[in-house]
């Protein structure tokens, strides 16, 4: 993760992320092994004033998990209704 240039990479290649898809995964792995509801996650990256629910989050975790790769996907982990963690 760089936050100073906004990007990601997997060995070496950079993501191509929407900026959601950034901020949730900035998120995540500033904060490993925690587990987030998808309350907080929607609060956290959308913002207060956001009108949508936990299926948004569920959404762009799907999306990040195809832009990971298949070796690096299960680094977003669900947490049965409650949310995501992530586990480096």
């Amino acid at each position: 993760m760089d936050a100073t240039r906004r990007t990601a990479s997997v060995d070496g290649v950079v993501l191509d992320l929407t900026y959601l898809e950034f901020e949730l995964l900035s998120h995540l792995v500033a904060y490993p092994h925690r587990v987030h509801t998808r309350d907080q996650l929607v609060t956290t990256v959308w913002g207060y004033g956001h009108v949508g629910d936990g299926r948004t989050v569920d959404v762009h975790v799907a999306r990040l998990r195809r832009k990971l790769g298949a070796e690096y996907r299960r680094s977003i982990q669900t947490v049965r209704r409650v949310g995501y963690k992530y586990t480096p």
